[in-house]
């Protein structure tokens, strides 16, 4: 090859290496271009509909496009989810990808996507303590206490849960598990349903979540044992954790923006970088503080590698202790 046509050739050709980079780039300045929907995989008030809508909002004032929230509730959330999975991978439909969405892995037999490889993981929102709380007039004040309660009464107390499968349910399982304790499980329609028996006194224990206990313990009408974090709760100091009574104990719920898999790289940095913009506003911090949930912003792989490792956590626990849907 000439000198001239050599140098034309390494020109053209280190122009084409380029090219991917610049497109990259300019798609990622690009996006958004059209509206985004942000699919709740729960009904509307729910309090993952709070936070789509809270983050969407700031989405739509820092990208200039509308982030429109759906709401698909049903199956546990596996509605919604199957449909922001079968979507187009450009990153214009994103949904609230939950705790509940990898137990949902191993507690249902016939999921059409699996919540790891199907999933594009772009942002963790929060993660939270649930709350061990009792009827005042339980004769317990610590979690020692409430072991030494159930063993001397053995299948006379009772765990009310949110539900067969729910995080509440699988919270009683893993002290079972822990701790050898038997509990009656009685399952409701709502962690709010549960509660109000708890406070009536029909019901024993309930690991309840923070937004729905904190507002009653405060008020006195149940009292917290614990929290189910390796560390105190800010919106409870002064309960203990699970971990100080038992090392092997604990779990935290927690919420997160996902997209079907291979959404581009450079959008999800876009969406990435602005969601955790939004977390480090002082005002969404002393909201999140009030309801004993823990801002937990992350990259996208350390975001998918707690979807991963929650996913074989309960997946192990549900089989384990033979948790079946009717």
């Amino acid at each position: 090859m000439k000198l001239p046509h050599r140098r034309q050739f390494l020109h053209l050709a280190g122009g084409a290496a380029a090219l991917p980079a610049v497109s990259r780039i300019a798609r990622a300045q690009a996006y958004p271009t059209r509206p985004v929907r942000i699919i709740v995989t729960f009904a509307a008030g729910a309090a993952n509909d709070v936070h789509g809508r809270l983050h969407g909002q700031w989405l739509s004032e820092r990208l200039g496009q509308p982030f429109i929230v759906e709401n698909r509730p049903g199956g546990g959330g596996n509605l919604g989810a199957a449909e922001a999975i079968r979507s187009r991978p450009d990153g214009y439909t994103l949904f609230l990808l939950s705790i509940s969405h990898t137990i949902n892995a191993s507690l249902y037999d016939k999921l059409p996507y699996d919540i790891v490889q199907d999933t594009t993981p772009v942002a963790l929102v929060f993660r939270a303590s649930y709350v061990m709380v009792v009827n005042p007039s339980l004769p317990v004040k610590s979690v020692p206490e409430f072991i030494a309660y159930a063993k001397a009464n053995s299948g006379k107390v009772n765990l009310g849960s949110q539900g067969v499968g729910s995080l509440g349910h699988l919270a009683g399982e893993l002290l079972k598990s822990t701790t050898g304790i038997t509990m009656v499980h009685v399952p409701y329609r709502s962690s709010a349903l549960a509660l109000a028996d708890l406070i009536s006194g029909q019901m024993h224990v309930q690991f309840a979540t923070s937004t729905d206990s904190v507002p009653q313990i405060r008020g006195g009408q149940v009292r917290a044992l614990a929290v189910s974090s390796q560390t105190r709760s800010p919106a409870l100091p002064d309960v203990p954790s699970m971990a100080e009574h038992l090392p092997d104990f604990g779990f935290e719920s927690w919420l997160g923006f996902a997209g079907p898999r291979n959404i581009p790289a450079e959008i999800v940095e876009v969406l990435n970088r602005e969601i955790n913009a939004s977390l480090a506003r002082a005002e969404i911090k002393a909201k999140y503080d009030d309801l004993g949930l823990r801002i937990h912003a992350a990259s996208p792989d350390d975001f998918g590698k707690l979807i991963a490792d929650e996913t074989e956590k309960w997946g192990k626990l549900v089989r384990a202790a033979n948790i079946k849907l009717d």
